[in-house]
């Protein structure tokens, strides 16, 4: 079979040609960047039905609350709803210790954990990724510091500081969002900065400096293009940190305030009833809330695949 060479120079492989990608005066079809990358990631079955999943799970937790209402925010009025009710008719999950509907407090919580989990992994990648390739690419003085200060934080266990924190300036749902997006990005800034320390000694960053490139312009067009791979990686796996943290958070009753609540509250709230044999207090929810992350973490493998630039086809 007919191969050709696709890749740096030094880390060339050999790709088999294929006839479908020539047209039939013999002449190359230049395939668009962006389908060679949705065809990598097709090609991951578990990443695809991943996204199929928390696509059903993020539109549910949003309109769940509406195409099956019930009371999730005042507690004096399920006085008149069995508590800890087996699943019914009524209540296809049950009921919780207090009266919730449990279908409905699933996704009513869900709406909380994912959006502060997607939000906090957001701010997470972009400080990450900045603080990273500052330090690498600019190199020296200014990037022993900034990694001696990264360091600093990073001996700080990580849970201790979020529950410090959080018990020193509250836990309002935006305070929430800032103290995980702002201290989850240290171990990022570091995977970053290791891919513009190897882009920027490269054959064709160190030709652009040569030719009067300013540092801008080679972060720009160079050092964050081939980052890509990682940077993607890197941002879906703060996701599911993020919704990890949160709900350890909650877990130790420093979730979310109520009346609104989340995963890692519901989880807490409902381990306590295990002994009484309320299991669908935990289970479904506890099913719910690891195929999300898991989900998360097939993702960002494929996308690491899919923006891996030596497995595009030139």
């Amino acid at each position: 079979m007919t191969t050709f060479k696709v890749g740096a120079p030094d880390t060339m492989v050999d790709v088999p040609f294929d006839p479908a990608m020539s047209s039939k005066d013999g002449h190359d079809v230049i395939v668009p960047m962006w389908k060679q990358r949705l065809k990598i990631f097709a090609h991951n079955k578990l990443a695809v039905a991943s996204v199929i999943y928390l696509v059903l799970i993020t539109g549910a937790s949003f309109l769940v609350p509406w195409l099956h209402p019930t009371n999730q925010t005042n507690q004096a009025l399920t006085f008149g709803s069995a508590w800890n009710a087996p699943p019914s008719l009524t209540h296809p999950l049950g009921t919780d210790s207090s009266g919730f509907d449990e279908l409905g407090r699933i996704f009513y919580g869900g709406e909380y954990s994912l959006t502060l989990g997607f939000l906090a992994g957001f701010i997470t990648i972009v400080i990450g990724t900045l603080y990273g390739m500052i330090a690498g690419f600019v190199g020296g003085f200014t990037d022993t510091v900034m990694m001696r200060t990264l360091d600093a934080f990073l001996s700080i266990p990580y849970l201790f500081l979020l529950i410090s924190l959080i018990t020193v300036f509250g836990r309002t749902t935006l305070f929430l969002i800032l103290v995980i997006g702002f201290t989850l990005w240290w171990g990022n800034a570091r995977i970053i900065r290791g891919d513009a320390l190897l882009i920027r000694n490269l054959e064709y960053a160190q030709a652009a400096t040569s030719m009067g490139a300013s540092k801008w312009h080679i972060i720009r067009r160079h050092v964050f293009p081939n980052s890509i791979s990682n940077i993607v990686t890197v941002a879906t796996f703060s996701v599911a940190d993020a919704i990890l943290f949160l709900s350890a958070l909650g877990f130790l009753g420093l979730g979310i305030q109520a009346p609104q609540t989340d995963w890692g509250t519901m989880l807490q709230a409902g381990a306590g009833q295990l002994a009484n044999g309320f299991w669908w207090e935990v289970y479904p929810l506890a099913i719910v809330f690891i195929l999300v992350v898991v989900s998360i973490n097939y993702i960002g493998d494929a996308l690491r695949d899919a923006f891996e630039v030596r497995l595009l086809e030139r």
